[in-house]
């Protein structure tokens, strides 16, 4: 395939019309490998400046390449279909922040960071979100089941890798973040993970006290 604005408009409209982010190697398959993954990386790169100054953009995230709507627009967008975002509670976010920053961690890890117990139905609520997953297990009597958080976590923050997480003294930002996921142009994240109904909800309540609900003690050991 000779014609690179072809190819331009093909790409266009294969992420235009995808339901979830789409890495290079899923997009050299549209062109049956005619076209290099080098070559599509830097048309990828020209349709993304093509896209600047509109309300919607293409953007590299963790899982690949989307269009979504850009922040500032979505308020408009949620005038026709009205939802409060999702509020997560201070033992949600510093659980889900200590699994991000302190990777892969167990739930007695988590325990020990946040001064009180964590309900196992908290972590199962936010692996029904997508957000963290078990990777392992610590090779310790009871083999504890390892935490870290999946690239879904990664998308609806709109990052491509853990480097670009904000600063742990800047806990806004990702709370923000969690709160607002960005939208796919054809459908939200949330609507993507979970196209059967609404994300599971996340229990709220911490367990019984431990000591102190500090974010940052010593760091995470053995």
């Amino acid at each position: 395939m000779d014609d690179l604005e072809q190819v331009k408009t093909i790409l266009e409209t294969t992420l235009l019309t995808a339901q979830e982010p789409l890495p290079v190697a899923e997009l050299c398959k549209v062109f049956d490998g005619e076209i290099g993954a080098d070559t599509l990386r830097r048309l990828l790169e020209d349709l993304r400046a093509s896209w600047q100054g509109r309300g919607v953009e293409l953007v590299s995230v963790s899982s690949g390449w989307r269009f979504q709507t850009k922040p500032e627009f979505q308020r408009y967008l949620d005038r026709l279909n009205p939802q409060k975002p999702p509020k997560y509670s201070r033992a949600v976010l510093e659980t889900l922040a200590i699994i991000a920053y302190r990777q892969p961690v167990t739930r007695g890890d988590i325990e020990n960071i946040r001064g009180v117990s964590v309900s196992p139905g908290l972590l199962k609520a936010l692996e029904g979100r997508g957000w963290i997953d078990v990777v392992g297990h610590r090779e310790v009597p009871g083999r504890p089941a390892l935490y870290s958080t999946t690239r879904a976590f990664l998308d609806d923050l709109g990052l491509r890798s853990l480097d670009e997480l904000p600063p742990l003294d800047d806990l806004g930002s990702l709370v923000e973040g969690l709160e607002q996921p960005s939208l796919d142009i054809v459908a939200s994240t949330a609507d993507q993970d979970h196209s059967a109904g609404s994300p599971p909800a996340i229990p709220e309540e911490d367990g019984q006290p431990k000591g102190s609900h500090a974010l940052e003690p010593s760091p995470v050991t053995g």
